[in-house]
């Protein structure tokens, strides 16, 4: 398209991606001033368990009202059938409806000042140092918009980062797949709305695990492999024919691919960063994306401001820096767990076990609800170290 059909405005910044990480970063530039453009896909909807911690709904100001449950354990399912039960004590983790939330979301960014636009990315293009974002309106009719940066919240398979991040085209994912189901009735013995299912077994993913997650009026049912053979469809139907939940009514079906580790590099060194999936970050073992895609979001608008005020691309890697800084060795502790524990049947089994142990359970959820290493009991953590061990070379039985 030529120059001349572009309007002339130059925005400060265009975001690519319109969930929590997108969001809350145009969110966050538009409070501040800058003129935002946020470029979404319409329709789109990520298969997500739901999951968001206090630390989140304190720091991003969620409204309760958005809570569609509040979960107040988890049930572990080891292979043998055995059940752990880990109890949250005195708190509650909220579950989102993602249709919902994203939107909310995206509905925030766009009362603090943020131009809210539906299409697809196609590419970037640059003139005179402005680089012009191309995407596509839901007719196929292609438009522009010129920008000073440009922010990459896409997803796992991002476009923005293939075409400026050269090292996105190595990432290593996990397949997640999950139906959206009607909630049984209250009567059904095995089903708690107030508690998340995690079902530790090979037959039901051979190297991650299933789930299944009360919505209040919905329960989301799914599981997620990086074996690309191995059929997630069949999986989900295994567990819901297990569960007793075949018989309930579908709502919708979704899959996507979610990342194992945060890519070494986020930006390209002149005016485009990443954020969310698009920059690898969601917590291995765990596979819990909202809370970091919207931490990186905000990383990435800081940054992103940075480099706006100084004229300084380099301030652009500071969004990486600052992520890991914060949570890069919580993800190496997850991706050394999930790599061990995850890879056989036997010590999935043990590690359900080891979830009985109380200290085990505090200092879990502490870590979880605050997203920070618990420090402050070095005799729990000594403790945790010892019947660790004993659960490696086999002296505690499962």
């Amino acid at each position: 398209m030529p120059m001349s059909m572009v309007n002339s405005r130059i925005f400060d910044v265009v975001v690519v991606g319109g969930g929590p990480a997108g969001a809350t970063a145009a969110a966050d530039l538009a409070r501040r001033g800058r003129s935002v453009v946020l470029l979404d896909k319409a329709g789109r909807i990520k298969p997500c368990g739901g999951a968001i911690p206090p630390r989140l709904i304190r720091d991003f100001e969620i409204p309760d009202g958005l809570l569609v449950a509040k979960i107040r354990s988890a049930r572990m399912i080891a292979p043998s059938d055995k059940r752990v039960i880990m109890p949250i004590d005195g708190g509650f983790v909220g579950m989102v409806d993602r249709e919902v939330f994203d939107e909310w979301l995206r509905s925030r960014a766009a009362a603090v000042g943020a131009d809210r636009r539906t299409g697809s990315f196609v590419r970037i293009t640059r003139e005179d140092g402005v680089a012009t974002v191309h995407y596509k309106t839901a007719d196929g009719t292609e438009e522009c918009v010129r920008t000073r940066t440009v922010i990459g919240a896409d997803g796992a398979l991002s476009a923005v980062a293939k075409q400026e991040v050269p090292s996105a085209t190595r990432m290593k994912c996990v397949f997640a797949y999950h139906e959206i189901v009607r909630a049984p009735a209250a009567s059904q013995a095995d089903f708690n709305p107030e508690s998340c299912d995690v079902w530790y077994q090979g037959t039901l993913s051979p190297d991650f695990y299933a789930w299944i997650f009360p919505h209040g009026d919905t329960v989301s049912i799914g599981t997620g492999s990086a074996n690309k053979g191995f059929s997630l469809r069949r999986s989900v139907e295994t567990l819901r024919a297990a569960t007793g939940l075949d018989g309930t009514e579908t709502i919708r079906r979704e899959g996507a691919p979610i990342p194992l580790k945060p890519l070494k590099r986020w930006d390209n060194g002149r005016d485009v960063v990443l954020a969310g999936d698009a920059a690898g970050i969601v917590a291995p073992a765990s596979g819990e994306g909202i809370y970091y895609a919207m931490a990186g979001g905000r990383f990435a608008a800081d940054a992103v401001e940075a480099c706006l005020e100084t004229g300084d691309a380099r301030k652009l890697a500071t969004a990486r820096k600052r992520f890991m800084k914060a949570h890069g060795r919580v993800f190496w502790i997850l991706g050394v767990m999930q790599w061990f524990w995850y890879s056989s049947d036997k010590r999935r089994e043990r590690f359900v076990s080891m979830c009985r142990d109380p200290d085990v359970q505090k200092l879990t959820w502490d870590a979880y609800m605050n997203k920070e290493l618990v420090r402050a009991k070095p005799v729990a953590h000594v403790k945790i170290f010892f019947k660790d061990l004993a659960h490696l070379l086999g002296v505690v039985r499962p």
